[in-house]
């Protein structure tokens, strides 16, 4: 009784999505290919990792366990992820060809159904790895490559991420800048801190605090400046203040100050956010590149569509040089586009580009392209 109502229910379901025989034919050659291929290229790109590293994991005496289940096993998530899109591309160039080589996209549109129907169980398979690339990148990898860095600073970086920091600069706040000539993240102490206050113009010097060393205090949760001097400046006058410590009202966190540029990938979606808007308020210059990690994760999934439908309007028809010339085709320009993301992303980092026009362009472009392709393909 059971299984009636379960093939009911998913009757139900292909009925109001529309989905006819066809439709699942073609959304289990996409899906079976994808997943195939994503499985049989992360199994060559690890095999390849574990050749580059196997004699670090030797010398630094890397347990299997850890090597297998604290960095493959978090490897492999963020690789498949990286490169979904083009897995998704060869894919559909992949089985597309072979239906047109086999007669079977003829078959498909002499039956009366049109070409831009049948691109629709494309469209859906499309959205199912879309939505499964944008939840993994948002909410599971960044656990996971946060595993996989603290097992490379052990067992395979010759330098720990964890050293203290030199030469840090921040601005905390619209005209409050901050410096610590160097951070131990491990004991969250720095020293030579200074705290320089400026007025609403940003041009003359109001106050300045120098301390020896700062600590931050996990009791309080605040920095504590210690063996400091204030200097409070009015006009030409000077007013010095000493002490053997003081608490600061500084907004910034421990882990903000030893917080590289790959820690942009262990920030989940709502930690990144978070981070952005604080990064706001400091007027931190390193906004942007926070900024082109956001909309690249709103992006990617995004692609997953444009190169299916440029993936579909070059493979749909019997070429000269068969699965080969479609294959050629389809990687010059998925490779074409992955150059065109890091030439945009450089252009915002190092230039005045929005961050958020820089992660859309090329998918505005090859949005283009893939609508012109679709125009040519055969009806």
């Amino acid at each position: 009784m059971e299984s009636i109502n379960n093939k009911k229910t998913f009757r139900a379901i292909m009925k109001t999505l529309k989905i006819k025989i066809i439709d699942i034919y073609i959304i289990r050659k996409f899906l079976g290919t994808f997943f195939f291929c994503l499985i049989l290229i992360v199994t060559i790109a690890v095999v390849f990792d574990f050749a580059e590293k196997i004699d670090n994991f030797m010398e630094k005496e890397a347990p299997w366990r850890a090597v297998v289940f604290d960095y493959y096993l978090n490897f492999i998530p963020y690789f498949a992820t990286l490169f979904a899109p083009l897995f998704v591309f060869i894919s559909v160039i992949f089985f597309t060809s072979r239906m047109a080589v086999n007669t079977e996209i003829i078959a498909i549109l002499n039956s009366g159904m049109s070409f831009r129907r049948m691109m629709w169980p494309y469209f859906l398979s499309a959205l199912v790895i879309a939505i499964f690339i944008f939840l993994l990148t948002n909410f599971v990898i960044p656990h996971s490559n946060m595993k996989k860095m603290d097992f490379e600073d052990k067992y395979y970086r010759s330098q720990n991420r964890r050293t203290p920091v030199e030469n840090i600069h921040r601005q905390v706040s619209k005209n409050t800048l901050v410096y610590i000539k160097s951070y131990n993240p491990i004991y969250m102490r720095g020293s030579d801190f200074t705290i320089e206050k400026f007025d609403e113009d940003g041009k003359k010097l109001v106050s300045k605090l120098s301390a020896q060393t700062v600590t931050w205090d996990t009791v309080t949760h605040k920095w504590v400046a210690r063996n400091y001097i204030i200097r409070h400046i009015k006009g030409n006058e000077e007013e010095l203040i000493k002490g053997s410590s003081i608490d600061t009202a500084l907004t910034i966190k421990p882990e903000d100050l030893s917080r590289g540029p790959s820690y942009v990938n262990t920030m989940t979606y709502r930690e990144l956010e978070d981070y952005i808007n604080q990064l706001q308020l400091q007027g931190s210059e390193e906004l942007k590149l926070f900024l082109i990690e956001k909309y690249r994760r709103y992006a990617n999934p995004f692609t997953v569509f444009i190169l299916t439908l440029i993936g579909v309007s070059l493979s749909s028809k019997k070429m000269r040089g068969g699965i080969g010339m479609n294959i050629g085709i389809g990687l010059a320009l998925s490779f074409s586009y992955i150059l065109f993301m890091q030439f945009a992303s450089q252009f915002s980092l190092k230039g005045n580009l929005s961050a958020m026009l820089a992660m859309w362009i090329p998918n505005i472009i090859y949005t283009i392209i893939a609508l012109v392709l679709y125009k040519l393909a055969p009806k």
